[in-house]
């Protein structure tokens, strides 16, 4: 097992790649699977320390997946990341062995402090500061941007913004982005 290496799993591609891209700033060798029989296949070949797991996949869900992952890897990490929570997922996911469970949108780093919260410790670990708000919006409006394969017009109209206001949003990048 690789400590630097993750395993990311959601059917989102725009998603994944933008996790994966962060993850790497970060130092981690991200691998990507957009399927549970591509996350159980990656899983044991790259032998990863953590998994980032969605609920919701085409061909099954991150609960079935979650103890074939931990039957591959015993000491693996994962934490589900959905956009779709309820208490009954959560408490679901912990049971079946997943370290921690977030709700979309996440940031990179409220992961990577998702994954060094220790279950059943007396200590609460401080929250992770919040996402600025400029940047859940950059980030919201580049994901649009992509669906729309770069087209400005569309991608405007997708958001309900006019052309020349989604242009000049996207001139300003929010500071804290690398």
């Amino acid at each position: 097992m690789n400590p630097s290496r993750i395993l990311l799993v959601d059917d989102d591609a725009v998603l994944l790649r933008v996790m994966a891209q962060a993850f790497a700033r970060r130092g981690y060798e991200a691998a990507c699977a957009d399927s549970v029989a591509g996350a159980l296949q990656t899983c044991a070949e790259i032998e990863p320390a953590y998994a980032v797991v969605d609920l919701r996949m085409p061909d099954g869900n991150g609960l079935y997946l979650i103890p074939r992952l931990l039957q591959i890897h015993p000491a693996l990490c994962i934490v589900v990341l959905t956009g779709f929570a309820s208490i009954a997922t959560a408490v679901e996911a912990v049971k079946l062995g997943a370290h921690q469970y977030l709700t979309k949108p996440a940031d990179v780093d409220d992961i990577i402090h998702a994954f060094s919260y220790a279950p059943g410790a007396t200590q609460l670990v401080p929250d992770a500061p919040p996402t600025p708000l400029g940047r859940l919006e950059w980030e919201y409006i580049q994901k649009v941007l992509t669906e729309c394969d770069g087209n400005v017009s569309a991608a405007a109209k997708r958001l309900g913004l006019h052309r020349r206001t989604l242009q000049r949003k996207l001139q300003k990048r929010p500071s804290g982005l690398a």
